[in-house]
């Protein structure tokens, strides 16, 4: 049974195959239930214990773990109802995270929301990305999502390139999260390359046919 921790523009997990323990900060857990070849299994699980339907940058993270240990460059991600396909390229890793659906645009709490399914809930609010730390955990509690939503406040700054800030579910600001970069590009783009600047850093999102790929970075860091 090992454990190691693993960053994504500094949205840290750490990986498990057996006992692991939150106390050292990490943004989340990686839970692996399976190994086989190129297949994995994982549960993602918050620092409050709760469990995330799906986490762009941590099955990035999961799939570069698996690569480390088979040195191949490709590897399959299962988390719930989704397998994303995770690949080595170059330095990064590009995931094909499947279907991002704009599931409604709402008046929520005075907030124009744009609530978007991503595998896991999100609620994308244009304005001053500094605003997440009032609107994050307003929205994420807010009788609309009985279940809680991930929360961003996003900012266009040209076609094809947005600056947002996070609020995860369970978690509170993170730096970075793929499948919120993935939720702001449906929200404010249609088709096509985005750029999304996170405090942490760049992920870059493309759409198409209601399908996502996310490319970023995934490293070991203890």
């Amino acid at each position: 049974m090992t454990s190691s921790l693993w960053h994504a523009h500094g949205n840290e997990y750490l990986v498990s195959d057996g006992a692991y323990d939150l106390a050292d900060g990490a943004d989340g857990a990686i839970e692996v239930v399976s190994v086989k070849g190129d297949d994995m299994t994982i549960a993602i699980v918050n620092p409050d214990g709760s469990h995330a339907e799906m986490s762009g940058n941590g099955t990035r993270i999961a799939g570069a773990w698996l690569m480390e240990r088979t040195g191949r460059d490709v590897a399959r991600v299962h988390v719930g109802p989704r397998v994303v396909e995770v690949r080595k390229v170059g330095e990064l890793y590009e995931s094909d995270i499947g279907e991002a659906k704009v599931v409604a645009r709402e008046r929520i709490a005075g907030l124009d929301v744009a609530v978007v399914d991503v595998g896991n809930p999100h609620a994308v609010v244009a304005g001053d990305p500094d605003d997440i730390l009032l609107v994050g955990p307003m929205l994420e509690t807010h009788p609309r999502f009985p279940n809680r939503t991930n929360v961003q406040v996003v900012r266009v700054d040209r076609p094809g390139e947005v600056t947002a800030r996070v609020w995860e579910r369970g978690v509170g600001e993170t730096t970075a999260s793929g499948s919120s970069a993935v939720a702001v590009a449906a929200a404010t783009h249609g088709d096509g390359e985005v750029v999304v600047h996170f405090p942490g850093g760049d992920l870059r999102v493309r759409l198409g046919g209601g399908r996502a790929t996310l490319t970023g970075p995934a490293e070991r860091v203890g």
